[in-house]
């Protein structure tokens, strides 16, 4: 008898994902209880430490490397097994996964997840969001199915992309923060002295990005651009904001907009899924999703 499930390969790459047993849990939608208790139960059925612990961080062993090395692979294989059977009887996938750029909220897709759930088709939605890179790369290694993603894919191809919109930028500081008395426009120099606040980039093995930096600047790295607006807002540091982010509270006088020598050029926001894939749930959303969503988006906080 098999010691490996397919569901035990599962818990191993949500929490190496995750980085923890509690966010594992939280993915697959268990009790941490459970999830340390699997782990441990495998761990001796095989024989094999996957995990080293050292007090909360958790990170995988040799022998974990390497399974998750095959056992991605099997997940992927099974899970492309599953839509294509879902799709033999039904035209529609078992799960489409969606995944879009941090920067636009949740919260906008709601009235498509209503619609699509009253074609009562069966397909199972999951949504997700990553930063920059991070989103193409999800694509790329088939962690999504369809994406909303900032800025031109990588080389390489394998993928169809339709524009939906294009994302402006503006530069933004507290009316309180030193650079909002300078001269403007702001040059390099006088952004040198201060740090700026930037989105840590979420993808792995991709070439990641930083935008509107400059060599030897100091910087503070946040998880999405909310969390960059806000710092901006307790005036800890400067940065590029979408303008339609910033619009709300530059009108309340949260923060304020500047010129600067060199300005962050306009980025396209693309619609992108993967060649081949012809889905009945994926041809639903792609023509549900072609439109300019960023006149959706409300970034009022």
């Amino acid at each position: 008898m098999l010691k490996l499930s397919l569901e035990a390969i599962q818990i191993i790459d949500a929490i190496e994902r995750t980085g923890s047993m509690s966010g594992a849990a939280e993915e697959l939608h268990k009790v941490p209880s459970t999830i340390s208790y699997s782990v441990a139960k495998l761990e001796e059925q095989l024989d094999v430490r996957l995990f080293e612990r050292n007090g909360p961080r958790i990170s995988l062993t040799e022998a974990g490397i390497e399974l998750m090395r095959e056992g991605r692979w099997l997940l992927r294989a099974v899970g492309d097994l599953e839509c294509r059977l879902k799709r033999i009887a039904t035209g529609f996938e078992s799960e489409l996964r969606i995944i879009h750029d941090s920067l636009l909220p949740t919260r906008i897709f709601a009235d498509d997840l209503l619609a699509f759930e009253k074609l009562n088709c069966g397909t199972r939605i999951h949504f997700n969001s990553a930063a920059m890179t991070g989103v193409w790369e999800a694509l790329r290694e088939g962690r999504a199915d369809l994406v909303i993603a900032v800025g031109d894919g990588p080389a390489g191809g394998g993928f169809v992309a339709k524009q939906i919109g294009v994302l402006e930028f503006v530069f933004c500081v507290a009316p309180d923060h030193p650079l909002a008395m300078l001269k403007q426009p702001l040059s390099r120099e006088d952004l040198m002295h201060y740090s700026a606040i930037v989105v840590a980039d979420s993808a792995r093995n991709l070439p990641t990005r930083t935008v509107g930096m400059q060599s030897g600047q100091t910087r503070i790295t946040v998880p999405d651009m909310w969390a960059k607006r806000d710092l901006q807002i307790a005036g800890i540091g400067f940065g590029f904001l979408p303008k339609k982010m910033a619009e709300f509270e530059i009108e309340h006088g949260t923060l304020i907009q500047m010129s600067v020598e060199e300005p962050r050029t306009a980025e396209a926001l693309w619609l992108a899924w993967r060649t081949g894939q012809e889905g009945e749930a994926l041809r639903w959303w792609t023509a549900r999703l072609g439109r300019p969503v960023l006149e959706e988006a409300c970034f009022n906080r």
